[in-house]
């Protein structure tokens, strides 16, 4: 199974570990014109893979890479006009490009949410490397959301763990899965 599927491109060749005097670069989305362009001054923190069906993944990808920021340290600085807000009515405003899709960054309105004052990022948009390195694996029966078999999840959380990166679910996996495998059923993508 290890074969038969990607985790997310930045890390399916092992994860490469950050720079501890890095301080930032800039994401750009995948259009091959007028790419917009988001200049992050921090070295990003809690950077993780996530199996939520919100996240943008990279084509084929089971999961997506977030990591967070000081909303003060993001700064949109080319093509500012391509961006839209996916869901408005979401906690994450996510800040994608309109044209190629791609989520740019993602932020939390409400002064009441616990993560107000972070952006959420996805730093492989960047070319510079030191970013901090991934260092779990979160929300991982949501992939049976996205109509990975729940079958696969065993190998799975086991490519997972080989890479250092902890899955977490917030019940135990089987009962996540159970959860996930309802609601993917629900939706018919199962």
């Amino acid at each position: 199974m290890n074969d038969e599927f990607c985790i997310h491109p930045a890390v399916d060749g092992g994860v490469r570990p950050g720079s501890d005097d890095f301080t930032g670069g800039t994401l750009h989305c995948h259009c091959t014109e007028r790419s917009v362009e988001v200049t992050i001054n921090a070295q990003c923190a809690h950077n993780h893979v996530c199996g939520c069906t919100r996240c943008w993944k990279p084509q084929g990808a089971l999961f997506s890479m977030v990591a967070v920021v000081p909303r003060d340290a993001v700064s949109v600085t080319a093509n500012e006009d391509k961006l839209e807000i996916v869901d408005a009515a979401a906690a994450i405003q996510r800040h994608a490009c309109r044209d190629c899709g791609v989520h740019m960054f993602g932020r939390i309105e409400n002064p009441d949410h616990p993560f107000h004052g972070l952006d959420f990022i996805h730093p492989e948009l960047s070319d510079e490397t030191g970013w901090a390195a991934p260092g779990f694996a979160a929300f991982t029966s949501s992939i049976i959301e996205s109509g990975t078999d729940p079958q696969h999840m065993g190998a799975v959380r086991a490519r997972l763990e080989a890479l250092g990166l902890t899955p977490y679910d917030c019940l135990s996996p089987p009962l996540m899965d159970a959860i996930a495998t309802h609601t993917a059923k629900a939706k018919g993508v199962l």
